[in-house]
């Protein structure tokens, strides 16, 4: 039950409780002032001016007639307070009842006027937990909203400046991981282009020796594995930036560049790609785009078979655009679908691999596929691999 409800049914039950002993003290007052009380009917109690030619003695000359009189006043009596009492119990159970139900409607308003700056910090915090802020869809951006609430230093208050208080220590501790990223890994580019010149160079020389040049191939290999985990981190940490300079172009177009760039690779491995492009228009960074389409196009190529498959689809659907790219390969169980999308994490074994990567691909997918508004899902082949989908908006211009 909401607060809303809960106080507008406490309203009523408060009001229930009230009229009923309300009621009841009427009930019993108005019973207790009708019921007979010894001597009422006698002589004595009633004032009758007697008439001259009855005489004294009447009383005993008319006892008989007086009696039955009496019980007559009686039974009238009697029928008043039982038509009395039943009056008093229906319309008091009605005026309860119409009362409760005023108070539970009065309660509901009153309760709605209380509790609507509530809904403003609930709906922000929805946005911040759910991402429904199409233009700051990542949890860092959506931090950098703020409640604002103006109004009574009350309770409210005093929750909204709390969470705006946590809105800002959070997003500082969010901005701060994002530039310790970019920073280190800029840093670390540096030293390890200068290694890979030196290995580069060493291995070059007329006179280098068949060791030199096998222990120079496989620290190349590693610089190389290096230099990938470190542009993965950059593209990380510049994906988590939502995209609000959002410029029109066509998926089908990066799509097809991505798979020229890949068809070297794909051919080395023995791996056919097919082609199902269909318009697909747009809008946002295509740079970044690019660089999600050919993170699932490698994924694709590298965690596959020899003489293995590869499948690329681009097409519109309503007001959005899809990518679909699915690859033969290993079996997936379903359970771990959702791990390939953190950072580091492999399947099969591969994290010994330094050919198949750094491990963020499919974190740096989704990154980039939520700056832009969109979504990514993945679901195993029964044949084996996987097929992954990322939805785009459209753009309305194309539309």
């Amino acid at each position: 039950m909401s607060v809303r409800m809960r106080f507008a049914l406490s309203c009523a039950g408060v009001f229930v409780l009230v009229g009923v002993v309300v009621v009841a003290v009427v009930y019993f007052v108005v019973r207790q002032s009708l019921e007979y009380r010894n001597g009422l009917l006698t002589p004595a109690h009633i004032q009758v001016e007697v008439p001259a030619q009855y005489g004294p003695g009447w009383f005993e000359r008319f006892s008989q007639q007086y009696e039955v009189a009496r019980k007559r006043a009686d039974q009238v009596r009697a029928v008043y307070q039982a038509d009395t009492l039943r009056n008093v119990r229906l319309w008091g159970a009605v005026g309860v009842l119409g009362g409760a139900g005023l108070a539970f409607g009065l309660g509901w308003r009153s309760a709605g006027w209380v509790v609507r700056p509530l809904r403003s910090v609930n709906e922000t915090a929805q946005r911040v937990l759910l991402g429904q802020d199409p233009q700051r869809v990542l949890l860092g951006q959506n931090l950098k909203q703020r409640i604002g609430f103006e109004g009574p230093h009350d309770e409210i208050k005093e929750l909204a400046d709390t969470f705006d208080t946590m809105h800002t220590r959070l997003a500082r501790s969010f901005d701060g991981q994002r530039r310790f990223v970019a920073n280190a890994a800029h840093e670390l580019r540096t030293p390890l282009t200068i290694n890979r010149t030196l290995v580069d160079v060493a291995v070059r020389r007329p006179d280098a020796t068949d060791d030199v040049k096998r222990l120079g191939e496989s620290l190349l290999l590693v610089n190389a594995r290096h230099e990938r985990l470190i542009d993965g981190l950059l593209a990380l940490a510049e994906g988590e930036q939502a995209v609000l300079d959002r410029r029109p172009f066509d998926l089908t177009d990066v799509a097809e560049h991505v798979l020229d760039q890949a068809a070297a690779e794909a051919a080395e491995r023995e791996v056919s790609i097919h082609r199902l492009l269909d318009s697909a228009p747009t809008a946002g960074e295509a740079v970044l785009v690019e660089r999600l389409v050919q993170n699932l196009v490698e994924n694709a190529i590298r965690h596959n078979h020899p003489k293995g498959e590869v499948w690329v689809t681009t097409r519109g659907r309503a007001d959005r655009v899809e990518l679909v790219v699915a690859n033969t390969g290993l079996q997936v169980p379903p359970y771990e679908i959702e791990t390939i999308f953190e950072p580091f994490r492999r399947l099969h074994g591969d994290r010994l691999r330094s050919d198949r990567g750094s491990g963020l691909g499919l974190s740096i997918v989704r990154v980039i596929a939520e700056a832009h508004g969109g979504t990514v899902l993945a679901r195993p082949r029964e044949e084996g691999g996987l097929t992954i989908t990322v939805e785009l908006p459209a753009d309305p211009a194309a539309m």
